[in-house]
């Protein structure tokens, strides 16, 4: 039974086993332990409750990003201002190299620059901390205020108010007033609590009737941890453990007596909420082993962090159990009149998510334990351990180096992967958050990292006075999602209904294709006659002079034909592609030695599968792509590889070889499998020259087909090219979009435009490369940074490389980002196209690392029927490791979903697909890519291979029950003769069997005159004494059957 607070509805994505104990326990609280039990989906796992989700948050979800008074508004000593411990801090600490907040970001000044900066994002909120120091400079609040600070902080609410921006404050972001840490010592000094107490009654006094929601203290845990522990943060001093919990205790008390002071004298008049900022790390067991050992070390870890303070306000008034064994000795004792004073002092549970926290998780990760930045499952644990609490995100976000500048690419897809695992905890799970901060507005000063990294949606150049607030593409990035109030449904994953054509192609592919050339019993080669056991040794030995005939050999021979193609008839497929191995039927790749035998078994392979409707799909060469040979044999490599012309020729004359032995069995050839990556092996000399030959033997492959094979075997050829797709890694960037395009140019273009030809000008240009491409390289190489060009074809080259395509093969797996990232040296051997491939985070991936965004299949696609038109496609292979050797959920996943984008690129986009191949068809050791896995010789299907067959079966993804069937149907469709036909198609089958009655009764009747009239001709004269046949007499069946034969046959 899955149960929840009676307050809130069951969660419905991270199931959470623990609930089951609900039925005793009565409530959530307590339980966050229960989800280390069931660790996270790590990499190589897809589940579609952890799938990026496509949705909207809940109506009235906050969108807002924050900032903080030290690190963003400098005037540190204008307008009345006291120093703060910080302030003391930085100017003092050698480390900071002369980088304070003296000035920061100006916010003080350019406050209204920050206003229009959140109209620009469309933010429902702002948080933002008030300053201690600015607004009591001796930090004492039961004297004067500072006029001017207040002046500035309500001119910011009132503005705030006035957009419609919620103000969201902060009384105590660690800018602690300097004359408190000089006369007090500070936090750890309990004197702090009511000086505390009597500057938040000043705020919610002067500010409150237009505050809804206010934060005490951010973050305490580094207050008391890098304050007074680790000396990175101010004050900078590196006390005992008992002193740092009695900063923590302090702390505590302040809140509480703060949040009792606003219940009692403010609530009612004011209607706001107050809570604390909690901050924290994720961690989880290594490698998803959740022994009870790791388990417990995951919550010791959490709860010396955010435990130590969620657990006395959110939870049972008291230290975590952990925290009081493990530190009996320093930690203060809460009686039970404290315990009852803390507990529950937060109307929500305000949390902070950031790096300042994950980078202090990484010391804090034993042996069996690693940080993790999933936000969602954080969520979960608080909505567990504190029985759901409504939670106010009220810091998350990450850094970027500060050479960056605005193009934070890597800042957008690590946004995005955060906001989504809120959405997915909002939608999926259950977890009630109303609201999200992203951090900071503004680039400011990061603590003890000073300005070496930044964290602003909006950029400051530090050196310029005037602090201009520059948008990066990560504001942009955060004000379309807040436009859009999420992540809504597209047609990426949207799915659809229909059926492909009656002659697609459905099939899987394989590499090279192991010949197993003994025979599986040699009684049937061998001409021995042999006697057993005549010594009684149990021994054959052959009798001497006697020689047996032998059969011609068979393909029954070899027995691992048979298997393979048992196992392809399981899997439903009708096609089936597999390559030769050109240094197994050529070893010294030429015509002086030729393996018959592998030749031979080849052909047998393809008749035994022409017999039972299948047809193949055969790839001439398959380059391994690992050095040195390549695939090749060792004398055309010894000679250059493809780096030397006369492969062309080699590549020409075993193509004829293969043509002539299995062309009569082989409706589809392959030349070559991915030429473009096998052009790349060659990139320490000159790939370009590599690709040029490589053309060059496609086309002199192709034209001998034609001339000498096509009239006769009737097949179609092409080349097999690797085309996964790119986007541009950062969308607000032209320069991102740009290079994209010339990726795909490079990568794609550069074999195709010679073979297909390109539109310019109002008419199609072929024979030659992009011109796109020819003119970049050039532009390299005229500033220094390549000594490559592309090479030129001769006018009969042009001619005779123009149109050798019957149609496309692609290979397609998966998709990256693209960055423009151009090389300023020719010492580094970097690409020519100047591309720069990332990956997004959010995208699921398999335990090899592929991404797997079944999209990016479809756009492939449309691009290439942009630029090549209605040619004829095929994706010869598309598939994805997993290493599951029966429940296959990867495969499953990346199956259906890309068979779904090539449905839409069929039906929506108009596509002139023609047939699918999965990759591939059996592993040959451990589970891998294959549909059937392997073991001691023997092999399974995995579960994808069923669904494989479903989808087979029912030529795609049909409407329930409306599914249309080839055969007659089909033919149905072909013309309105064939309608008529098959609508009247029973009186025309009875108009049939009245014709062929007719005909025989004919027939019949026919045979008895003629044999009459034969008997009276043969007749005597004299009537026979005999009695005479009536003529009502039956003649013999057999009779007519021989007359009929004699005489009109």
């Amino acid at each position: 039974m899955i149960c929840s607070s009676p307050r809130h509805p069951a969660p419905t994505g991270l199931v959470v086993l623990v609930l089951c104990h609900c039925a005793s326990l009565g409530a959530l609280a307590g339980l966050g332990r229960e989800l280390w039990r069931h660790p996270a989906l790590g990499s190589g796992s897809v589940n579609e409750s952890q799938l990026f989700l496509h949705a909207t948050f809940p109506a009235g979800f906050l969108w807002g990003t924050g900032s903080s008074a030290f690190q963003t508004e400098g005037a540190w000593d204008e307008d009345g201002k006291g120093p703060s411990i910080w302030d003391t801090f930085t100017h003092s600490h050698t480390r900071y190299s002369g980088a304070t907040a003296n000035i920061a970001s100006a916010s003080y000044h350019h406050w209204e620059e920050d206003v229009a900066a959140l109209k620009l994002l469309g933010v429902h909120h702002y948080a933002f901390s008030l300053s201690w120091p600015r607004l009591f400079p001796n930090g004492d609040a039961l004297g004067p205020p500072n006029p001017a600070a207040v002046t500035h902080y309500n001119r910011l609410i009132n503005q705030l108010r006035q957009e419609g921006i919620e103000p969201v404050v902060t009384l105590y972001h660690w800018d602690l007033p300097l004359a408190l840490q000089e006369w007090h010592g500070g936090w750890l000094n309990d004197t702090l609590v009511d000086a505390f107490d009597h500057y938040a009654a000043f705020c919610f006094r002067t500010f409150g009737n237009r505050v809804r929601y206010w934060v005490t203290i951010h973050n305490p845990y580094l207050v008391a941890w890098q304050g007074y522990t680790t000396g990175l943060h101010a004050p900078g001093q590196m006390e005992s453990p008992e002193a740092t919990f009695t900063v923590a205790h302090n702390l505590i008390k302040a809140h509480a007596k703060a949040w009792h002071t606003y219940d009692r004298q403010f609530r009612m008049q004011q209607r706001g909420h107050v809570s604390i900022a909690l901050g924290t790390h994720w961690i989880e067991p290594l490698r998803g082993q959740a022994s009870e050992a790791n388990v417990d070390r995951c919550r010791e870890s959490l709860e010396a962090v955010l435990g130590w303070f969620a657990e006395p306000i959110h939870g049972t008034g008291d230290y975590p159990a952990s925290l009081r064994e493990n530190y009996l000795h320093f930690l203060p004792a809460l009686s039970e009149v404290e315990r009852q004073h803390i507990k529950g002092t937060a109307d929500f549970f305000a949390l902070s998510f950031g790096p300042n926290n994950l980078r202090l998780g990484h010391s804090l990760a034993r042996f069996g334990q690693q940080v993790s930045l999933d936000l969602r499952r954080l969520l979960n644990w608080v909505k567990l351990e504190y029985d759901n609490p409504t939670i106010f995100i009220v810091e998350n976000g990450w850094f970027s180096d500060a050479t960056i500048g605005t193009e934070d690419t890597v800042a957008i897809y690590l946004m995005k992967k955060f906001i989504n695992q809120v959405l997915q905890a909002v939608i999926r799970d259950g977890v009630r958050v109303i609201g999200y901060t992203a951090w900071s507005l503004v680039d400011g000063f990061e603590w003890n990292y000073g300005y070496s990294v930044r964290r602003g949606l909006f950029y400051v150049d530090f050196n310029n006075p005037s602090r201009t607030r520059v948008p990066k593409t990560t504001a942009y990035f955060y004000k379309q999602i807040i436009s859009n109030h999420g992540f809504p449904d597209s047609d990426k994953s949207q799915e659809v209904q229909g059926q492909f054509h009656c002659h697609f192609h459905w099939g899987v592919s394989d590499s090279t294709l192991q010949a197993h050339l003994s025979p599986f019993s040699p009684q049937f080669t061998d001409t021995n006659l042999y006697s057993w056991n005549l010594t009684g040794d149990g021994a054959l030995r052959p009798v001497l002079g006697v020689q047996l005939e032998t059969r011609a050999a068979q393909c029954t021979d070899f027995l691992a034909i048979q298997k393979h193609v048992r196992l392809l008839e399981a899997a439903g497929v009708d096609h089936y592609r597999f390559a030769l191995n050109w240094t197994l039927i050529l070893p010294q790749g030429d015509l002086s030695v030729i393996n018959t035998e592998a030749l031979r078994y080849y052909r047998c392979v393809a008749q035994e599968l022409q017999k039972r409707n299948v047809k193949v799909m055969v790839t001439l060469y398959y380059p391994t792509h690992h050095p040195p040979l390549l695939g090749l044999p060792v004398s055309i490599h010894k000679a250059g590889g493809w780096l030397n012309y006369s492969t062309v020729e080699a590549f020409r004359t075993y193509a004829a070889l293969c043509f002539k032995e299995l062309g009569p069995w082989v409706p589809f050839w392959v030349t070559i499998n991915e030429p473009n990556r096998l052009s790349q092996a060659y990139n320490g000399s000159d790939p370009y020259l590599a690709t040029h030959h490589l053309i060059l033997a496609h086309t002199a492959a192709y034209r001998l087909y034609d001339k000498e094979f096509r009239h006769q075997q009737g097949a179609l050829l092409s080349f097999s090219l690797h085309a996964d797709w790119v986007e541009a890694a950062n969308p607000f960037l032209e320069s991102h979009h740009i290079a994209a395009e010339r990726f795909l140019l490079f990568e794609h273009a550069c074999f195709l435009d010679p073979f297909l030809g390109v539109q310019r000008a109002g008419h199609e240009e072929g024979g030659d490369y992009p011109k796109e491409v020819r003119d970049y390289l050039q532009e390299r190489r005229r500033q220094g940074l390549s000594l490559r060009t592309l090479p030129h074809f001769t006018e009969q080259e042009k001619q005779e490389v123009y149109g050798a395509l019957d149609f496309i093969a692609v290979n397609h797996f998966t998709t990256r980002l693209v960055s423009h990232h151009p090389s300023n040296s020719t010492i580094r051997r970097s690409p020519d196209h100047d591309c720069q491939l990332l990956s997004d985070p959010t995208w699921p991936s398999s335990p090899m690392g592929q991404s797997l965004v079944p999209w990016g299949l479809r756009r492939v696609l449309r691009w290439l029927k942009k630029r090549y038109g209605d040619h004829p496609l095929i994706i010869t292979a598309t598939g994805v490791d997993d290493h599951a050797a029966r429940d296959d959920q990867i495969r499953q996943y990346c199956l259906k979903s890309y068979l779904q984008e090539v449905l839409k690129a069929y039906q929506k986009d108009g596509v002139n697909l023609k047939g699918f191949y999965f990759w591939k068809f059996q592993d040959r050791h451990q589970p891998k890519f294959g549909l059937f896995t392997s073991s001691h010789y023997q092999f399974s299907p995995k579960m994808s291979t069923a669904l494989y067959h479903e989808i087979i079966t029912h030529r795609g993804f049909p409407v329930k029950d409306r599914g249309r069937q080839c055969g007659q149907s089909e033919a149905q469709a072909e013309c309105a003769l064939c309608r008529k036909i098959f609508e009247n198609r029973a009186l025309l089958f009875f108009g049939i069997c009245l014709f062929l009655t007719f005909a025989m009764l004919t027939m019949m009747a026919m045979i008895t005159a003629r044999r009459k009239r034969s008997r009276a001709r043969r007749a005597p004269r004299a009537t026979p004494k005999t009695h005479p046949r009536q003529t009502w007499d039956r003649v013999p069946l057999h009779d007519m059957i021989g007359h009929f034969r004699d005489n009109c046959l």
